[in-house]
């Protein structure tokens, strides 16, 4: 009779939607701060869907389905890949390491193929002309040109705080997919933005908290982070998603866009390979060697190389 409570316990048979969570999330394996923010967003969101209160164990293969379904299904095959393998990790690691009785992410939802293109670099002028507009706000345009002129990741730009930032030598510490610290660094486009992003309505500047923050302060059930909550504002840092959708919104280009798009123009105008991995901070040079590609003017004058020696008259 004793063994009866102790099987419920290991499956875990009264672990709720939000324990489940939060035990995943306090896990070391997602200790990077942007891969713990973009799990902890998806995550978040799916339980919010669910019901944060119902029982792990008694939710079906097709409610993780249709949750993926509605967050998600009509979104970019990178914004469907990226948050359905943050759900898969969370589930399997309950399932595996846990042992609670889980869902699992249903075979129809599968990955969705992604866009081929190498590159996806816009036009210089097309950059510039959106980052001239007058229509568009000074939080997305301070990160935007923060976004191109840095060639950093979005998620890496959306994780700083005001106190990282070096404004007197342009440059700011990012933590990179590897965990490494390593620096960015930006023009005066940027250089010009930031100031006014970070003026509070007294005059006053914000000291310390998220850079780019959120329209609106966070309900209680969104369980922000306290380092995601700006100290001045009460706002939450702006997360990816709402990020990309207003990128799409008001131009229809994707946030990684940018950064390819910098790393493009960098190798059209014939910066040496080493100095565009430096901007980048790519460490296979066959990776950064996609964004080295010359120009009709730069070949034509390469060829001249090939012609027979001239005679002295």
């Amino acid at each position: 009779m004793s063994a009866a409570p102790k099987v419920t316990a290991l499956r875990g048979g009264g672990v709720t939607l939000s324990a489940a969570a939060d035990a995943f999330l306090a896990t070391p394996r997602i200790a990077n701060p942007n891969t713990h923010r973009a799990y902890a967003s998806a995550v978040d969101r799916v339980t919010a869907l669910l019901g944060r209160d119902r029982v792990l164990a008694e939710i079906t293969d097709d409610e993780i389905g249709a949750a993926l379904a509605e967050l998600w299904g009509s979104n970019a095959p990178a914004t469907w890949n990226r948050n359905r393998a943050a759900i898969t990790s969370w589930l399997a690691w309950c399932q595996t390491k846990k042992h609670w009785a889980a869902p699992s992410v249903p075979a129809d939802a599968e990955r969705r193929r992604e866009n081929t293109d190498e590159t996806r670099a816009v036009a210089k002028t097309t950059i510039h002309r959106l980052l001239s507009r007058r229509d568009i706000p000074l939080r997305e345009r301070a990160l935007w040109r923060m976004l191109y002129e840095t060639a950093a990741r979005a998620a890496e730009i959306l994780a700083l705080n005001v106190e990282d930032l070096d404004l007197e030598h342009r440059r700011a510490p990012v933590r990179s997919k590897g965990g490494a610290v390593e620096w960015v660094y930006w023009d005066s486009g940027t250089a010009h933005l930031l100031p006014r992003l970070l003026r509070l309505p007294d005059g006053s500047t914000r000291t310390y908290g998220p850079v780019f923050l959120s329209e609106r302060r966070p309900v209680p059930a969104r369980r922000p982070a306290a380092g995601d909550i700006c100290p001045h504002t009460g706002r939450a840092r702006l997360g990816y998603d709402r990020a990309r959708v207003l990128l799409e919104k008001y131009a229809g280009l994707d946030l990684h866009q940018l950064r390819h798009s910098a790393a493009t123009h960098l190798g059209e105008a014939e910066i040496p390979l080493q100095l565009i991995m430096g901007k980048t901070r790519h460490k296979n040079p066959r990776t950064a060697m996609r964004y080295v590609k010359p120009g009709a003017e730069a070949i034509a004058a390469v060829t001249e190389h090939l012609a027979p020696p001239r005679r002295r008259h």
